[in-house]
């Protein structure tokens, strides 16, 4: 079937980052009651980075930015809107888009943050697409960047095994002839669910005082079987809602690259769409759960891989927190 949708954005280029610290399951075992058999078997995570202590989200974020658009081949003037997906700015305010600006010298673009969780940078691809859309932006930087490191529960051995540290970023433009560009795209929310997966405190909710600090409140808390059940089902419906828009079906499918959060998963979800393992793109086992970077760092490295090439069907989706739930199907 032709593409005959929407073609104007393209992606022109990929960028990521990781730290250079890593932490592994053996390292984890040194520090709750865990192993490496353990957290493998449940998650498939096998190794996790983690930033330095003087490291924050807008340096990872600066890092795969610069990344990006050196593929891209354009230069920090022509970039007029960056947009930063996280759930761990550098602070609450300003923006880190707004750092991540001053430290690539972007002084023509618009910034700011959007707050999704796990799919925030695919929430932030459409927000960016109908900003080039509407011809209100023609060069634009995507970034999905997290510190999650700094509000995990280092004693919490179902979740601290999760997490780790990263960036990655695209490059939007607007080329009316790309032949690589972006398809559809389908988002939701379910607030109903929002105490499953949290960091309950920390804002203006329950702020963090003397009375409450030793109850690590502005670390991650999540209810594990409830936060699988209904991620299976979402990425799914995503999945085919996206495809379904286009004219598409699972089985066109060259490539999936679903958010790095559990193997498992990973493997329901590409299970009940009908798609095969080898066209599943995985590297949480690198990784763990890096939220609103997990999807861009693993779309930079199957771009730079090759696991994806040119005039593939490629379809990225994730969930998180909220609940929200997202895919993007693009071709590449």
């Amino acid at each position: 079937m032709p593409d005959n949708i929407d073609c104007r954005v393209t992606v022109a280029g990929t960028g990521s980052y990781v730290p250079e610290k890593i932490l592994t399951n053996d390292d984890l075992a040194k520090l709750v009651d865990t192993s490496d058999e353990w957290i493998t078997s449940r998650t498939g995570i096998k190794e996790r980075r983690i930033a330095a202590d003087g490291e924050a989200t807008s340096d990872l974020g600066a890092k795969a930015a610069l990344e990006a658009m050196d593929d891209a081949g354009v230069t920090a003037d022509e970039i007029d809107l960056i947009i930063v997906a996280t759930v761990s700015p550098d602070m609450f305010f300003p923006s880190t888009a707004c750092f991540i600006q001053k430290k690539i010298g972007a002084k023509n673009a618009v910034c700011f943050d959007i707050s999704a969780a796990c799919s925030g940078f695919l929430y932030a691809l459409q927000i960016c697409r109908h900003f080039i859309n509407g011809g209100n932006r023609k060069t634009a930087l995507v970034i999905g960047a997290e510190k999650l490191s700094t509000m995990t529960n280092w004693e919490d051995r179902n979740t601290c095994v999760l997490f780790g540290d990263g960036a990655g970023a695209v490059v939007l433009r607007e080329d009316p002839g790309a032949s690589r560009y972006i398809i559809s795209s389908s988002l939701a929310s379910d607030g109903e669910q929002t105490d499953i997966l949290t960091v309950p405190g920390g804002g203006s909710a329950c702020p963090i005082t003397p009375a409450n600090a030793e109850q690590r409140l502005n670390t991650i808390a999540m209810q594990g079987r409830e936060v699988y059940k209904h991620a299976v089902n979402a990425m799914r419906r995503a999945a085919e809602d996206a495809l379904e828009k286009a004219g598409f079906t699972a089985d066109q499918l060259d490539m999936m690259i679903p958010h790095q959060a559990n193997r498992r998963i990973i493997e329901a979800v590409t299970d009940r769409l009908g798609i095969s393992r080898e066209k599943t793109f995985v590297n949480l086992e690198k990784y763990g759960n890096t939220s609103a970077a997990a999807v861009a760092i693993a779309l930079d490295e199957a771009n730079r891989s090759g696991a994806i090439k040119s005039g593939d069907l490629v379809l990225m989706v994730a969930f998180g927190s909220g609940l929200t739930w997202a895919s993007t199907l693009m071709r590449w």
